[in-house]
């Protein structure tokens, strides 16, 4: 079972949330490129995804909400 440390990535007060979307999204992108080049994925989207964001390939920006006065 892949089961990453994730400490890096939350400590800048990342949400688990906004992880997984992220990891969701990129996933899917992923996967998409991979059938648009006819390539044969081995790996699992979302392994690559979750190492690519691990390794801070990318960043999560957290939304930011709107507050009501």
């Amino acid at each position: 079972m892949f089961n990453p440390d994730l400490k890096n990535v939350l400590k800048n007060n990342v949400s688990r949330y906004s992880l997984v979307t992220a990891t969701a999204k990129l996933a899917r992108e992923i996967s998409d490129r991979a059938l648009e080049d006819g390539e044969i994925m081995t790996e699992k989207p979302v392994s690559i995804a979750l190492d690519e964001l691990i390794a801070g390939k990318y960043k999560i920006v957290e939304p930011t909400e709107e507050q009501e006065d």
